[in-house]
């Protein structure tokens, strides 16, 4: 499956001692029976902050088909199966730069990227009998997207990503970057670990990988995007993704100084639940295992819909060759600012994907639920 991400980000970040660049037929109908039909008729119930929980989302639940059939689906999409989740509250928007800056400010908390890499977590994601590296080639830092100056190939994602050392959720694109005046747009370089350490401070959780389609679709029925199936509405574009016709993926802008990146919450409009930014802006952790294989799974199962699946026990990737089938990753969902026509069609609701989960990348965030 093509993307715009470093499969391998902290499997490849130490090679000889020296910080590389990267880091690593169907369901019940098909798609075409179901396209857009809604599920029901979607209906906008924001939190209150007394009775119900302040910037949250009420979404109703219910049985959907998920996953996808359509052409542009990848083969870890498939086949669309009958899921029935249970009501559920969920974080309007991706969480913050403030709302995280405030978290960290009450607890202290010290983030993956802050933190000297732990060898052991980036072994189990590397070939077997991978030496360990200097232990000063073990520095804190993240994978940052660079992009290049020209057109490249697109074989290669390391020549748009590097291993930044400095890099944090307060400096997303290296030490020298800056959150300032972006106290709106999520919070980028955030592990596994760091979701959930905020998770247990707000009383919440992540999202099980059901909960988040069934949410990300507002109501729409295998819709190909989160509005419906035409990319744009009225010639506008619905989400934060690199639009090709205006820039070709990964040149980045020497006009702009090269920046490339999240927008503000509330850019575009909401989906039928009220939420912002399900699909684009910065990928989300969901509290799912990956495996490749999982949808296939759940469709050869006898009883349906399939209630509240809780995904995998473990994870599962055949599409890296020399790396541990099993090597731990947990699904990311939505896609982000770098997703495109050429190289990354994440940015619908049934995209799926496996992340490294101690690897914080510049792209990379979450959202919560509350039940």
């Amino acid at each position: 499956m093509a993307s715009t991400d470093p499969k391998h980000s902290r499997r490849r970040l130490l090679v000889g001692g020296v910080a590389l660049a990267a880091a690593g037929a169907g369901g019940a109908l098909g798609w075409q029976a179901w396209r857009s039909r809604p599920a029901q008729k979607p209906r906008i119930v924001l939190g209150d902050g007394v009775d119900t929980p302040k910037d949250m989302a009420w979404v109703p639940g219910g049985v959907f088909l998920m996953g996808s059939d359509h052409k542009l689906a990848y083969p870890n999409e498939r086949p669309t199966h009958d899921v029935r989740v249970a009501g559920f509250w969920m974080d309007v928007a991706h969480v913050t730069n403030d709302q995280f800056a405030r978290f960290v400010q009450e607890t202290g908390y010290v983030t993956t990227a802050e933190q000297k890499p732990d060898w052991e977590s980036i072994r189990v994601q590397l070939p077997p009998g991978t030496p360990r590296p200097p232990a000063d080639v073990l520095v804190p830092g993240a994978m940052v997207f660079v992009g290049t100056d020209r057109p490249v190939r697109l074989d290669d994602y390391s020549r748009w990503w590097r291993y930044v050392p400095g890099a944090d959720w307060r400096h997303p694109h290296g030490p020298d970057s800056s959150i300032e005046g972006k106290g709106r747009h999520p919070v980028v370089q955030i592990s596994y670990p760091d979701a959930l350490a905020y998770a247990k401070w707000a009383g919440k959780r992540l999202p099980t990988e059901a909960e988040w389609e069934f949410a990300a679709r507002g109501g729409l029925e295998q819709a190909t995007y989160g509005w419906g199936d035409e990319l744009l509405v009225d010639g506008a574009r619905q989400a934060n993704y690199w639009d090709v016709s205006e820039r070709r993926f990964p040149v980045v802008s020497p006009r702009a100084g090269g920046a490339v990146g999240t927008l503000e919450a509330g850019t575009f409009p909401p989906n039928g639940y009220g939420l912002l930014d399900m699909t684009g802006n910065a990928w989300q952790w969901v509290a799912d295992w990956y495996r490749a294989d999982y949808f296939a799974q759940q469709a050869k199962l006898k009883r349906h819909p399939i209630d509240n699946p809780l995904g995998p026990g473990e994870s599962y990737d055949p599409s890296e060759p020399g790396v541990p089938l099993n090597a731990p990753k947990r699904v990311i969902r939505g896609g982000s600012f770098l997703c495109n026509e050429d190289y990354c069609l994440s940015y619908r609701p049934s995209a799926r994907r496996g992340s490294d989960p101690y690897s914080p990348m510049s792209h990379l965030g979450f959202r919560l639920v509350r039940t």
